[in-house]
């Protein structure tokens, strides 16, 4: 999951709903959460250990034994898809039957954003209430969420559901480009997708939250067509495409402004071969997102319209978006489904805010994306640090984070 300033600043001034009238806890689940701690603890331990970037085939690999061994050991009859584009690994997705009605989906990724070998320079430690390791929030503490509040209902004998369905993909951190169509479809058969990326920690937060809302995502694209000549010899036969391509980046770099509920920043540039060649091509990337219906195709007018004046005369420049994640944004439902988190957090003296979007990209947009079922983001772990040195987990939140999922589940089964 993506992070942003926005998302911090919405978390720390946090729009905080009134509280419903102050319910008993269920002293049972409280228990039960307490005691899962050194175990849940463990499993975030032995998942950091497994490297699993996003690329990294081998280690995913491993991760989805490792999930998928857990989910037949909690009793899911367990299945192993391959993703549709990428790196090729497998999601893994286990399936409960139970005895009541309601259809529930669980959803967190196994991939990382580090890259292999990390752990000699990011190992696993642990320093107070914090554990730090990469990607231990985002997102193995939310598969450690899910694979113990199944545990603890589980062995409570709750089966008060029609199907209950784990969904592990491989590929978040790089779009869901080969399983987010499969998290959709997956979704439409349920009737509530709880996502379990983290929620942020202190002191970025002042409370842990629930999400409301985040962005959609897109990836665009400039090229730039010049001349190559010799840069020595005759630099006046060329025309630089390198030259046109930053006149270009300046001018569409505050683009975005003028419309509401888009972002773009270029982030990557490529030009020329080697040092002694005007360059005839240049290319450059931007990170795209959005919140609003139709922003990518205002945008594309927009950027259009704009590289039509050139620095570099004979350059030619043209720009694409290829649309990634549609953007999130909860029903009515997934509200009063959050406000239920908030009751549910009062009952043991905790605050619980809800968080009405960021500026990061979650698999909650794949879930609801025809509207079909009640989605709402953020029930793994508090974490900071993302996709950054020194990710942590905050172990304050074990307890809170697991009777919250717990408590959930089971009023969630109750509804017929």
């Amino acid at each position: 999951m993506k992070k942003t300033s926005s998302f911090l600043l919405a978390v720390t001034l946090g729009f905080v709903y009134a509280l419903p009238a102050l319910a008993a806890p269920d002293e049972k689940l409280k228990a039960a959460a307490e005691a899962a701690q050194p175990a849940l603890i463990d499993t975030l331990r032995d998942m950091v250990l497994i490297e699993s970037g996003s690329g990294d085939v081998e280690g995913l690999k491993k991760m989805a034994d490792f999930t998928e061994a857990r989910l037949k050991a909690l009793g899911a009859k367990t299945e192993r898809r391959k993703t549709t584009q990428g790196a090729g690994a497998d999601m893994v997705i286990g399936t409960f039957e139970g005895s009541g009605n309601r259809k529930l989906m669980l959803i967190g990724h196994m991939d990382t954003v580090y890259q292999k070998g990390v752990l000699a320079t990011q190992p696993y430690r642990v320093d107070g209430n914090r554990i730090y390791g990469p990607g231990i929030a985002d997102d193995k503490g939310g598969l450690a969420v899910i694979l113990h509040a199944l545990k603890i209902l589980g062995d409570a004998g709750w089966r008060d559901y029609g199907k209950l369905t784990v969904s592990f993909n491989p590929d978040e951190e790089v779009g869901s480009i080969g399983s987010g169509e499969i998290i959709a479809e997956l979704a439409d058969q349920h009737d509530v997708v709880l996502s379990c990326e983290p929620t942020a920690a202190a002191p970025a937060a002042r409370n842990d939250a629930l999400l409301l809302g985040a962005s959609g995502t897109a990836t665009g694209i400039m090229e730039v067509k010049g001349r190559a000549s010799h840069a020595g010899a005759a630099p006046q036969l060329g025309r630089n495409a390198l030259i046109e391509l930053a006149h270009q980046l300046m001018q569409t770099a505050d683009i975005a402004q003028s419309i509401p509920g888009t972002q773009l920043n270029w982030t990557t540039a490529q030009a020329g071969t080697v040092r002694n060649q005007i360059p005839e091509k240049a290319a450059a990337g931007a990170d795209i997102r959005l919140t609003i219906p139709g922003g990518l195709a205002k945008l594309q007018a927009a950027l259009n319209e704009k590289v039509k004046t050139r620095l570099v005369p004979d350059t030619e420049t043209t720009v694409t978006i290829e649309p990634g994640r549609p953007p999130f944004v909860a029903s009515e439902a997934g509200r009063a489904l959050a406000r239920e988190g908030q009751a549910i957090y009062a009952e043991i003296g905790r605050t619980l805010d809800i968080v009405e979007m960021t500026g990061g990209a979650t698999d909650a947009s794949f879930a609801n994306r025809s509207g079909k079922a009640v989605v709402v983001e953020s029930f793994g772990l508090a974490g900071f640090g993302y996709h950054a040195r020194d990710e942590y987990i905050d172990t304050g939140s074990i307890v809170p984070r697991l009777y919250l999922m717990t408590r959930m589940l089971v009023e969630l089964g109750k509804k017929k």
